[in-house]
């Protein structure tokens, strides 16, 4: 039993960002580990929330740095049911709205007793960068470096396409 106990450790210890995938909005599956050698912004989304016009900058980011940057939108309910839609009712929201190119991930729970493991991780990387309890709120932005590394986190208030997050990117 402790032998059981230590590999299981072991491999939740080894637990990288390139070893998620998730499914995107329309069930297609999305391997993490695909985006090596490139950052990530991944941010937790909603449609109904007052930030939900950074859509357009996170597109603006996507298209100015895909080059250099991946983006992936993960859509949540944890905050004032701001995003009640199904998957594909989000995804016709975010491309009539907001021309929504990037990636985004089925609806998860970004926080709670359900966090989606994806964000448990995040959310214990940041703790390691002195960054507690990192998602506070709907567009929250963690950014990873080219070898899968979580360098920063963003509340809410800072728009993707801010100095803060592109000075990452030039």
């Amino acid at each position: 039993m402790l032998k059981t106990l230590l590999v299981s450790l072991m491999v939740l210890a080894s637990t990288g960002i390139y070893d998620f995938k998730v499914n995107t909005l329309d069930g297609k599956p999305l391997d993490l580990a695909q985006f090596k050698g490139k950052k990530m912004l991944i941010v937790n989304t909603a449609s109904k929330c007052g930030y939900t016009k950074q859509y357009s900058d996170l597109q603006e980011l996507y298209e100015k740095y895909g080059n250099k940057i991946a983006v992936i939108g993960f859509p949540a309910n944890n905050f004032g049911q701001q995003e009640p839609g199904s998957n594909a009712e989000i995804g016709e929201f975010c491309k009539k709205n907001y021309g929504v190119k990037f990636p985004m991930a089925e609806k998860v729970s970004v926080k709670g007793g359900d966090i989606h493991p994806l964000f448990k991780y995040l959310t214990e990387e940041a703790a390691k960068l002195g960054v507690e309890d990192p998602i506070k709120w709907n567009f929250t932005k963690f950014l990873i470096d080219e070898n899968g590394k979580l360098i920063a986190v963003f509340p809410s208030k800072v728009k993707p396409t801010d100095p803060e997050i592109t000075k990452y990117l030039n």
